[in-house]
């Protein structure tokens, strides 16, 4: 047979966690249990945005659309690994593991501009309180959300035609449950050093840039409320962006988490683990941080529930 790349031929097989038999059925518990929490959560911040006239700002906008791509993002990954556990079979083929890794990209970059978005929102709130009408204007808000759309796509994209140019042997295994791109690049059956340096380039480009901004964002917020001479008034300033800055921090942190557990453990499985964090368990925690943080929400969630009662 020929171990190079045939396309259709090429088969992926996701290892996962563990080949114990009787830790699958608590895996697929768990997976499940997550997938259905991050989508019941997500979707009531949905229909809370949607259903109070309260709600219907720039900020509660940006975080509706949040909750939408995390719901597509934990989608793109974890029904496969609730199926790979219930059928014991853990082959992908090579168009599902290019269309699964396109999408993988496009809502984790949606994510990222996503949350600078938002910073820059909170900064206009806090340091240009009177002209937050003027310049989060409703052409303003979609012109950013159709800029992130474009963005994603266009990394997605990118990634998409860096992977689908590598040559891979008939049967690749891969030490994660999704297919995950440094793994597909480092078991390419061909010198992948170029990739490697782009995948780096990519990364710096389309996640550097909205780190970037949120960090200026928010030095610019510190500044501005450390002026603030009254106590409560820098605490109501700092509530306005507590919730986001946890969302930011749990992001980039459990991110940061995966790449320092790939450098540092001898074990690649071991970056299955730490990459639920950002896949499963950041979409699931979402809707909590800002329900149980944001007053606003809380009220809209009530109102939300007396309706269907």
């Amino acid at each position: 047979m020929d171990p190079h790349n045939a396309t259709g031929a090429v088969v992926f097989i996701l290892l996962g966690f563990s080949d114990d038999l009787q830790v699958q059925p608590l895996l697929f518990g768990l997976f499940l249990s997550m997938y259905l929490v991050s989508i019941t959560g997500n979707l009531l911040i949905i229909l809370a945005v949607v259903s109070d006239p309260h709600l219907h700002t720039p900020m509660y906008f940006f975080l509706s659309i949040l909750s939408t791509t995390d719901i597509a993002f934990i989608s793109t990954i974890v029904p496969m690994v609730i199926w790979n556990i219930h059928t014991q079979n853990k082959s992908i083929s090579y168009v599902g593991c290019l269309v699964q890794l396109s999408l993988f990209y496009a809502f984790c970059c949606m994510d990222n501009v996503l949350l600078a978005i938002m910073a820059y929102d909170r900064f206009v709130a806090i340091c240009h309180p009177l002209q937050y009408t003027v310049i989060m204007n409703p052409q303003l808000c979609s012109l950013l959300l159709l800029l992130s759309v474009g963005v994603s796509l266009m990394e997605s994209q990118l990634h998409f035609l860096m992977i689908s140019l590598l040559t891979f042997c008939t049967h690749v295994e891969i030490p994660n449950f999704f297919c995950d791109p440094p793994q597909l690049i480092r078991h390419a059956c061909e010198d992948s050093t170029t990739n490697k340096i782009l995948l780096y380039f990519f990364a710096a480009i389309f996640g550097g840039v909205p780190v970037s901004g949120i960090l200026y964002s928010y030095s610019r917020i510190m500044s501005s409320v450390l002026r603030i001479s009254s106590t409560g008034g820098r605490y109501k300033a700092f509530s306005t962006c507590g919730s986001h800055l946890s969302v930011v921090c749990l992001f980039y942190g459990t991110g940061i988490g995966v790449y320092l557990t790939s450098v540092v453990s001898n074990s690649q499985r071991n970056g299955a683990v730490f990459s639920v964090g950002y896949t499963t368990i950041v979409p699931m925690l979402n809707p909590f941080i800002y329900s149980v943080r944001n007053k606003d929400i809380k009220i809209a969630f009530q109102k939300l529930l007396s309706r269907r009662r």
